[in-house]
């Protein structure tokens, strides 16, 4: 796949934003702030609820596009919808810190 420079730049551009907003972001604010999350994803990022996903570790991008998602309108769920609607950018970018700081090992079955 070719990539047109205009594309590449505004690509570079972009994840420098992201990067030095999240960069920005309060580790142990973020873990004062999932205090309310944890009813539902744990405060560690394993999910207590069971329809809840476990977001521990998870990608910085992906957890800040799926909070600013919800926060917006454009992802639909009953209870995040509501939540995400009071969170700042900078909530957003605490979490996003706090929980993908989280490092999550796996084990493989035998």
């Amino acid at each position: 796949m070719i990539v047109s420079p205009r594309a590449a730049l505004a690509g570079f551009f972009f994840a420098c934003a992201l990067t030095s907003a999240t960069a920005a972001a309060d580790l142990s604010a973020g873990r004062e702030k999932a205090a309310q999350c944890a009813t539902c994803h744990g405060l560690d990022g394993i999910a207590t609820a069971p329809d809840a996903p476990n977001i521990a570790g998870d990608s910085r991008y992906y957890l800040k596009d799926q909070l600013e998602a919800f926060r917006s309108g454009r992802r639909q769920h009953q209870q995040m919808s509501i939540i995400a609607q009071g969170l700042s950018d900078e909530d957003i970018a605490d979490l996003v810190a706090w929980y993908s700081a989280i490092e999550v090992t796996a084990t493989m079955p035998q």
